[in-house]
């Protein structure tokens, strides 16, 4: 599997928010929001349900991971995608870095992948707390 997820009970941008908000406390910033809904309306005409991608970043880490391998990024930031389910749930599914960092076969980039995995996990448990 290449992430993890979980699925909460609240509005669509109050998860957003609260998903901006607990990735801060982590020490990520958000370098990107795709609304993906907005997009494919926009560009194909299509209806969907709201779908955003954001595009986290922990600086410090960022650089540690281009220190030991300046190609790493090619796989970052770490993606958290917010979307609204058919049953109005709200899945917050977020990149498993050990996973995708496993591409290379770097030690550094290895122990960076399990401290950012760590970061995400705590995110997503503020998420279960309603």
């Amino acid at each position: 599997m290449y992430g993890f997820n979980i699925t909460v009970q609240d509005s669509f941008d109050n998860t957003v928010k609260r998903v901006t908000e607990a990735l801060k406390t982590e020490g990520f910033g958000v370098l990107t929001d795709i609304d993906v809904q907005a997009t494919m309306k926009a560009k194909l005409g299509v209806d969907g349900k709201p779908y955003r991608i954001l595009g986290a970043c922990n600086p410090p880490l960022a650089h540690k991971a281009i220190s030991a391998d300046p190609d790493i990024g090619l796989l970052l930031p770490c993606n958290v995608v917010v979307r609204e389910q058919p049953d109005m749930k709200i899945n917050v599914g977020f990149m498993d870095p050990i996973t995708v960092l496993k591409l290379t076969d770097n030690p550094q980039i290895a122990e960076i992948a399990k401290d950012v995995r760590g970061r995400l996990e705590r995110v997503r448990d503020v998420l279960k707390k309603n």
